[in-house]
């Protein structure tokens, strides 16, 4: 697959800050540190609806490590996946009596729409899963020689991991075994499935059923289970102990167990990533958004409405980035007032001396990504610069290339 369009990262003068993150595994704040190319693999859409603003906020996240690592003078070689082939697609596309092919191509358009609108640095692998279907058949067939997967007894042949194949199973997420079975029914599992040897064991290949897509494999006719092909398509493009895998806190367990433990038990290597870091869930006027209720907010239909991206972008960093929060009305026409303000102070042809406020955004996003605090020292030379003046020539000059480079924000 095509990404969007690429966005331009300009150099920032003075001292980058290392990016210290929020390790789920190790449930502490450590030092990333990667070598000359920083390797990130963040979880993709699966494109059966436009994309809300907890998609927008989880991608927001993640463009900032990699232009924290970029401003640290690190190559990032980012890497998302499209989960073009699952059953939530595929129950879209019969409810609305839509090819699933077509929804697919016309739900991860609009996505890539909404992420250059907003200035997210586009990845340089976007992979869709059907497109891995050859590699993830090859893990497959690994995973059942080396007696870490099994096939189900019955009508439809399906294969299954054994979660304790690697013997790491958990360490991941650190949830006892009532945490993962409640998350696991929730949120994609099967834990009822007849002929499974335990409930968690995750699916790795469905066996072609009546009415559904199927590609003939080695393995017989069928389709991929979801954990897998973000194992197959990280592991393929970055390597085992690759930097940071990233996605929505609901994706610690099982996704993410499931994608770790699948990688480990393929190469026999650990961890899968160095860091695990997961962004909280975007609720409306306190109540958490899901597709169920009806209550989420797109941001193709913010763009519609003619909100600027921009402030859209601001909005969602004003809270920070591991925190389950609110959209309301009011978050949006703060984040429009702040844009406007600070396009207002870079417009001056001079202002008070910006070292510092480059320094203290620098200093706040290295510390987990500190967004509201890193807003908030912008928030004071805009301040300063309006009510104050100054006479430095440079420095509105110097405020907007940080904004932009360090922030995403295009004032």
């Amino acid at each position: 697959m095509q990404p969007w369009s690429s966005v331009s990262v300009p150099k920032v003068p003075g001292t980058p800050r290392p990016l210290s993150l929020f390790d789920t595994a190790a449930g502490a704040v450590k030092p990333t540190d990667p070598g000359s190319v920083a390797r990130m693999y963040v979880c993709g859409i699966t494109p059966y609806d436009a994309t809300h603003l907890g998609h927008a906020a989880t991608y927001l996240a993640f463009d900032l490590v990699n232009r924290v690592w970029r401003d640290n003078g690190h190559q990032v070689h980012y890497v998302q996946n499209v989960t073009d082939i699952d059953d939530p697609l595929l129950e879209r596309a019969e409810r609305d009596n839509e090819d699933w092919i077509v929804l697919a191509m016309r739900e991860t358009a609009l996505f890539r729409e909404d992420m250059e609108a907003l200035r997210v640095v586009p990845p340089a692998d976007f992979i869709g899963a059907v497109e891995s279907i050859p590699e993830i058949v090859e893990a497959v067939g690994k995973l059942l020689a080396a007696g870490a997967a099994y096939r189900v007894d019955d009508e439809y042949p399906d294969i299954y991991f054994r979660r304790n194949a690697t013997g790491r199973f958990g360490a991941e997420s650190n949830y006892d075994e009532a945490t993962m079975n409640k998350f696991f029914a929730e949120r994609g599992g099967d834990p009822e499935r007849p002929g499974k040897e335990h409930p968690l064991d995750a699916l790795l290949w469905r066996a072609a059923r009546p009415g559904e897509p199927a590609w003939e494999s080695e393995l017989g006719s069928g389709r991929p289970g979801w954990h897998l092909e973000c194992s197959v398509i990280a592991h393929n493009k970055l390597g085992v102990g690759f930097d940071l895998q990233g996605g929505g806190s609901d994706l610690i367990f099982p996704h993410h167990e499931f994608s770790a433990a699948h990688a480990e038990a393929m190469t026999g290597e650990h961890p899968f990533a160095k860091h695990y870091v997961h962004t909280g869930m975007i609720g409306l006027d306190g109540e958490k958004m899901s597709k169920s209720k009806g209550n989420l907010v797109f941001v193709s239909r913010l763009r519609g409405d003619r909100v600027d991206p921009m402030a859209i972008r601001l909005a969602l960093l004003d809270g920070h980035y591991r925190q389950d929060r609110s959209w309301t009305a009011d978050a949006l026409t703060g984040g429009a007032a702040r844009l406007a303000r600070w396009r207002e102070a870079v417009a001056l042809q001079a202002g008070p001396a910006a070292e510092g406020v480059v320094d203290a955004l620098r200093e706040r996003l290295a510390d987990d990504l500190d967004t509201a605090a890193a807003l908030r020292a912008v928030d004071a030379w805009a301040d300063e610069a309006l009510t104050a003046g100054g006479s430095d020539a440079a420095a509105p000059g110097l405020v907007r290339t940080a904004v932009d480079a360090l922030l995403g924000v295009e004032l």
